[in-house]
């Protein structure tokens, strides 16, 4: 189980890694072909279409296949995505927006995929532990900017290091993939459907399931206090606070510090308190620090609110993808849909802020977050982990890990 687990932690940070690898290189990609910044923000939206149209089909995707083989396979996809963009980098703007376009596709099922995996691992150990693989995959995301700025000042070509990065997720994640659990339900599970594998579970049903709708709006609130965080919080304190833009730099630093100590060391709330108690304090605890980040008169205020707003966010979003794999019958499924209501919040969010920036100035358009938020903790209910059941054993240990480990193997 524990090389399981550690081959989760790796495909959540592999994809942190891959996103903030090229999210560096982005300002030197626009050098090279010329763009404005008109022309970058279309260029860009090729990254966005790949993932609006993976979710939808990722659910059936992993459903039919399995979760750790399309982790094994996005990885795959997403470095050919990579080569695609390093190459056409020095060819031109269509084929890095073909690139962009398939390391959008496999990104958002890889997404899928490692959170239904995760959801797996979690059920195995009979403890709360996907908050943490979302730790692990900011880690992912730090590590990717370190490496990218590291090739920025050695003057590392984007085509060389874009192939590096290519390399490295296309070659070291499939291997690892082979020690993960693999999607079939506990003995417990299928005697009482009386059959082996789980039923694949169609998208379109999971599309119409209430508590699932529920839950995708939850995620999509919490999504969206967090993205407002990555893209505005720096330009916030510069533009609201008039402040330099090294402390921009440093609250942005401290917002993300806060969210991954979340993510880290909030585990425990929810084996102590539940789900509900522990998401709606939260979502509080994070409209606050929106609040006091918006209205405050002074930076340190500034800077306890850029604590308050990451450490409050930081388990909405891996709680829903846990909430959405309850049914294991159709884990897959319900996890594609709740992504694809969350990743609307990561796509529109930055637009819609922005529009209320240039309409009430970046300070008050940051309360979106918060308004948002408040709607997060009124429905809160829908990710409450369903009560056992003939056909839904309850949460605990495995005592076939040791057989599930074999086969995975």
């Amino acid at each position: 189980m524990g090389r399981a687990l550690g081959a989760t932690y790796l495909a959540f940070a592999g994809s942190g890694f891959a996103g903030a690898s090229w999210a560096a290189r982005i300002p030197q990609v626009k050098d090279r072909l010329g763009l404005d910044a008109s022309a970058l923000g279309v260029l860009l939206l090729a990254v966005a279409i790949g993932s609006l149209v993976a979710l939808p089909v990722s659910g059936h995707l992993v459903g039919r296949f399995g979760s750790r083989r399309m982790v094994a396979a996005m990885a795959v996809l997403l470095g050919l995505g990579f080569v695609l963009v390093a190459v056409g980098v020095l060819q031109g703007e269509a084929p890095v927006a073909a690139g962009l376009f398939v390391f959008g596709f496999a990104n958002g099922t890889w997404d899928v995929a490692m959170n239904v995996q995760g959801a797996l691992v979690e059920r195995r150990l009979g403890r709360t532990v996907m908050s943490r693989f979302h730790a692990g995959f900011s880690i992912g995301t730090v590590a990717g900017a370190l490496v990218g700025a590291a090739a920025v000042a050695l003057h590392v070509p984007v085509t060389a290091h874009l192939l590096a990065i290519a390399a490295v997720v296309a070659l070291g994640i499939p291997p690892t993939t082979r020690v993960m659990l693999p999607d079939r339900r506990s003995d417990a599970e299928a005697a009482g459907s009386g059959g082996e594998h789980p039923a694949p579970g169609g998208v379109l049903t999971a599309w119409r399931t209430p508590r699932t709708l529920l839950i995708g709006l939850f995620v999509l609130a919490f999504a969206f206090a967090e993205g407002t965080g990555n893209d505005w919080i720096g330009l916030a304190l510069i533009d609201g606070y008039h402040r330099p833009a090294a402390l921009g730099t440093l609250a942005f630093a401290v917002f993300l510090a806060a969210m991954t100590a979340g993510r880290w060391f909030g585990t425990g709330l929810f084996e102590r308190y539940g789900r509900v108690p522990v998401v709606r304090v939260l979502a509080v605890v994070a409209t606050a620090g929106v609040l006091l980040f918006a209205f405050g008169s002074a930076t340190p205020v500034a800077f306890a609110g850029a604590v308050l707003w990451g450490f409050g966010t930081s388990l909405g979003y891996p709680v829903g993808m846990s909430a959405g794999a309850d049914d294991p019958h159709h884990a897959a499924a319900h996890v594609s849909v709740i992504a694809s209501i969350g990743y609307c919040a990561f796509l529109g969010g930055p637009p819609l802020i922005g529009f209320l920036a240039h309409r009430q100035g970046v300070l008050h358009a940051i309360t979106a977050a918060a308004a948002l938020l408040a709607v997060s903790a009124l429905i809160a209910s829908a990710v409450r982990a369903p009560a056992p059941g003939p056909h839904r054993p309850p949460k605990q240990r495995d005592p076939h890990v040791a057989e599930e480990r074999a086969e995975a193997q």
